[in-house]
């Protein structure tokens, strides 16, 4: 946890004077990060604080007339008695007492920024979203890749906000990406046509589905002792050999174990349903068409058959096809999810 006696003043100074020499929020933001300035949640010591600056974070800053020497009251409200939950006010509802405590920035250096914020504020365009948008992920850190026109691909979300203390670029070529997707679901193609391809789609469906009954089975095995022994429970406590707290301890952890199979129970029926439904000839036909006709990576058939990708630090991406419908094929054609770029 970070002291009061910090040297917040001069970081709060330090800000003012780079966005009145150029710099943006971002930027600086991402420069007090590199060089691991404690953010104020930090210094308040704030439970889960984050050791990452942000743009916000920055804007807050300038914007906030306590560095001027001035009191700042009335930000939010209650929204009710009965409620903890509160309600920000409009700039022009607060409550400001001028001259209050020692000001650390001077008042024609504040002016002067909320000047240059309004003049650097534009409506910004709708921001584009890419064909790889929300299911292109980085590998270490997880966060979104960003698309960058200038590099024709994308890279980590995390490196391009914060920078290499972050994490790495990541970068994968946008065009490299359709073309492994798209090979991927040619190579599916090729095999639709092949009888020993397709009992093999067969036999690992039947397996599949055999795994998950003898599942189910032994989930239902275990839900049935589990019972017997809270009767057996009970009559013990009828006889006094048991007393109620231990009684109530033992069927409240007994409840929670049922109520865990049953929900897997639950899921692993769902599975076989699903697969039982999605699994046909007519079902292989409909996807042999769907294929062929396939000319160009589509957000439409790219949401049908991938869930997420990871690129890991090299660029080579790893690719989690949907296991539902069509996928019960990716799954039984082996294909090799993770590339070399």
């Amino acid at each position: 946890m970070y002291k009061r006696n910090d040297n917040t003043p001069e970081i709060v100074q330090r800000i003012f004077k780079e966005y009145l020499s150029g710099k943006g929020f971002d930027a600086i933001a991402k420069k007090l990060y590199e060089e691991g300035i404690p953010t104020p949640s930090q210094i308040a010591g704030k439970a889960n604080a984050s050791d990452k600056w942000h743009g916000s974070t920055v804007r807050a800053i300038l914007e906030n007339p306590h560095y001027v020497g001035d009191l700042v009251q009335g930000r939010s409200e209650t929204v009710s008695v009965t409620s903890k939950k509160r309600k920000y006010k409009s700039e022009n509802e607060f409550i400001i007492l001028k001259n209050t405590h020692e000001p650390i920035i001077s008042r024609e250096e504040f002016l002067a920024v909320q000047q240059l914020i309004k003049s650097r504020r534009r409506i910004r365009p709708q921001q584009q979203t890419h064909l790889f948008t929300n299911i292109l992920f980085c590998a270490d850190c997880g966060h979104g890749m960003h698309y960058k026109k200038n590099r024709k691909g994308y890279i980590c979300g995390s490196y391009n906000k914060h920078g290499s203390k972050a994490c790495n670029e990541h970068l994968i070529k946008e065009d490299e990406l359709k073309t492994i997707i798209l090979n991927d679901i040619k190579n599916l193609i090729s095999k639709l046509d092949n009888e020993k391809f397709i009992k093999t789609i067969e036999a690992k469906v039947k397996t599949n589905i055999d795994k998950l009954e003898k599942q189910i089975k032994n989930y239902k095995k275990e839900i049935e002792n589990l019972k017997a022994q809270k009767r057996k429970a009970l009559n013990k406590f009828i006889n006094e050999e048991i007393n109620k707290e231990d009684y109530d301890m033992f069927i409240s952890e007994t409840n929670k174990k049922i109520n865990n199979l049953t929900t897997v129970l639950e899921k692993n029926q769902t599975i076989i349903n699903d697969i039982s439904k999605n699994f046909s000839l007519k079902d292989l036909d409909n996807l042999k068409n769907m294929i062929i006709n396939i000319k160009e990576l589509t957000p439409d058939i790219l949401n049908r058959f991938i869930e997420r990708i990871e690129i890991k630090a090299d660029g080579t991406p790893k690719i989690f096809y949907r296991f539902s419908g069509a996928s019960v094929y990716f799954s039984a054609l082996s294909i090799n999810t993770q590339h070399s770029t």
